[in-house]
């Protein structure tokens, strides 16, 4: 059974960071397209950024110069470094993976995590 694990939520005020964790079991994550996704008040989730099994980046406009993701082959770990976070980067973040990229059509992914809430205070 597929199961993606995230970790690495808390509180951070304003202008800190966050590293978010996805760890996977069941198929090596370089295998599938990985990203991360965050309820929006115009969607139920929209897409914050997204690594290909070929490692092409994809990243949300309001996210880009401040978040990175990256993944980890030998720990089969999805990673999202969040520098700068604004108060309205607080949300519950979820993990996705699929064998295909879509983008960030969250319909699409097949696999998804339970989530770590981030909250920032200003």
């Amino acid at each position: 059974q597929v199961q993606l694990v995230e970790s690495g939520g808390g509180s951070v005020q304003a202008g800190g960071s966050l590293r978010l964790s996805c760890v996977a079991s069941a198929y090596t994550i370089w295998s599938r397209c990985m990203a991360w996704f965050r309820p929006a008040p115009e969607k139920e989730r929209e897409g914050v950024a997204l690594i290909s099994s070929a490692g092409t980046l994809l990243y949300a406009d309001s996210v880009k110069g401040r978040f990175t993701i990256s993944r980890d082959t030998a720990q089969n770990t999805l990673y999202l470094q969040m520098n700068s976070l604004k108060p309205e980067d607080s949300a519950m973040y979820y993990c996705a993976a699929d064998s295909a990229c879509y983008g960030f059509q969250d319909t699409h992914y097949g696999d998804w995590g339970q989530g770590t809430q981030v909250t920032v205070f200003s």
